[in-house]
């Protein structure tokens, strides 16, 4: 499918877009903003743009008003159509947010039980007693996701409600032209929903894409045939900058190694999983890591890594935030784009990524692996890749059978030749595209 040779770029809307956090009611088009920014995440090299929530919703985006319609403080159905148009003009494929797992107080059939109790027709979208009573004295109990009980969560096995939600995609596809969604706390949702929306997408569009976001547990009972094409690799995003942090290259590279490894038991290597090194709901990657000389080598790592990458907006130039500074501070709107040396450096993986066989489609081995440093094979039956990360301030020779003379460094275009060893500067990446 398309996603499996694609670069990512994750959008928050309502951040983006500078909009205010309680949803005024006013209506206003902010969302042609995303048109300013085409130029920018082409020439990043994106080919794929993931909007976070844009649905009319109480505050953050993922508390549902109503799916049918774009949320008042972004603008209309008719601006969110003018973009994926010109996004799918620009070569960009566009993914939104499916969030079915719950939705807001303001929606509006819990706001018809609010109204009417047990005479509501829409009592039993929701999980609800009568006997009892919520944190917002309504004069009834109702389920929340995870003790939130600002995200009334929804009742999938009822047939009305997954009817309701099966119209609206059916609709954002038809419309809008979107190419695929995310599904929020897909952790959450019942496999049977999964299942049912996947057949139902199969009718609606070639390729259309279902990621789910997987925080934890075992993906291949979520990802698969009849399933979820594909999640948020969490398991290896921790990893990906304690490593760094510890320098200690031996944590992600044996958890590849268990995902991705050439073994039976590693159940994921035949997968295209979403990597990244933040997002909007995590501290900003250049905040994470100790060493600020460690980013370009951690976006090498996420890229070539197997999989397919995404990009947080404004995490290309190095935007700083931590997550307990809160959510608005990780969902900042920005003027306009920037553009630096680490933006530059990620552009040129995101070329690089899309046009390698075996970056895309390879097999992962582990070539050379120390605490500061790491060398990883991906190969395809056409191609072979070599990535190779030292993350120490000082410089390194790895001596090791590259099993050929030279090769190509994709980054500079120049030859590298293995003979006397492969020396790699202080905190440098190369990738070396093998003779066959």
């Amino acid at each position: 499918m398309w996603y499996e040779e694609s670069v990512f770029y994750q959008i928050y809307p309502l951040g983006f877009c500078g909009a205010p956090f309680e949803n005024d009611g006013i209506l206003t088009s902010r969302i042609p903003k995303v048109i300013d920014w085409i130029p920018h995440i082409q020439r990043l090299g994106a080919n794929a743009i993931y909007f976070s929530p844009v649905f009319e919703s109480d505050t953050h985006g993922y508390n549902t008003r109503d799916y049918g319609l774009i949320d008042k403080r972004l603008g209309t159905n008719e601006d969110f159509k003018k973009i994926v148009d010109e996004l799918h003009k620009a070569g960009i494929k566009v993914v939104l947010d499916g969030v079915f797992n719950h939705v807001g107080r303001g929606f509006w059939a819990f706001q018809d039980v609010l109204e009417k109790k047990w005479d509501s027709p829409y009592k039993d979208w929701f999980h609800i007693s009568f006997d009892g009573n919520s944190n917002y004295n309504d004069g009834f109990w109702y389920e929340g996701w995870e003790g939130n009980f600002d995200l009334v969560k929804l009742n999938l096995q009822n047939p009305a409600v997954v009817d309701h939600i099966f119209d609206k995609v059916k609709y954002w596809t038809e419309y809008f032209d979107i190419d695929g969604l995310r599904l929020d706390v897909a952790y959450c949702l019942d496999r049977g929903f999964i299942h049912n929306l996947k057949e139902f997408t199969l009718g609606l569009k070639d390729e259309f894409l279902l990621l789910g976001e997987l925080l934890h547990g075992d993906y291949a009972m979520f990802v698969g045939p009849g399933m979820l094409d594909s999640c948020t690799n969490y398991a290896c995003y921790k990893g990906l900058f304690s490593s760094f942090n510890s320098m200690n290259m031996f944590e992600i590279i044996h958890s590849l190694m268990q995902q991705f490894g050439p073994e039976d038991w590693c159940r994921y290597k035949n997968m295209h999983l979403m990597s990244f090194v933040d997002n909007h709901d995590v501290t900003r990657i250049a905040s994470n890591l100790n060493n600020k000389d460690h980013l370009p080598l951690i976006y090498t790592l996420a890229f070539t890594m197997p999989g397919f990458p995404c990009v947080y907006y404004g995490s290309e130039w190095g935007t700083e935030a931590r997550k307990e500074e809160g959510d608005p501070a990780l969902r900042v709107s920005f003027d306009k784009p920037e553009w630096n040396e680490l933006t530059d450096f990620i552009a040129k993986l995101a070329e690089i990524k899309k046009n390698s066989e075996a970056l895309n489609y390879g097999s992962f081995r582990s070539v050379v692996l120390t605490n500061h440093q790491c060398i990883f094979e991906r190969r395809t039956d056409n191609e072979r890749i070599l990535v190779a990360i030292n993350a120490s301030d000082q410089p390194f020779t790895a001596h090791f059978d590259a099993g050929c003379g030279q090769a190509d460094e994709l980054f500079t275009g120049s030859l590298h030749d293995f003979g006397g060893g492969s020396e790699l500067a202080p905190y440098s990446a190369e990738i070396w595209k093998m003779e066959r």
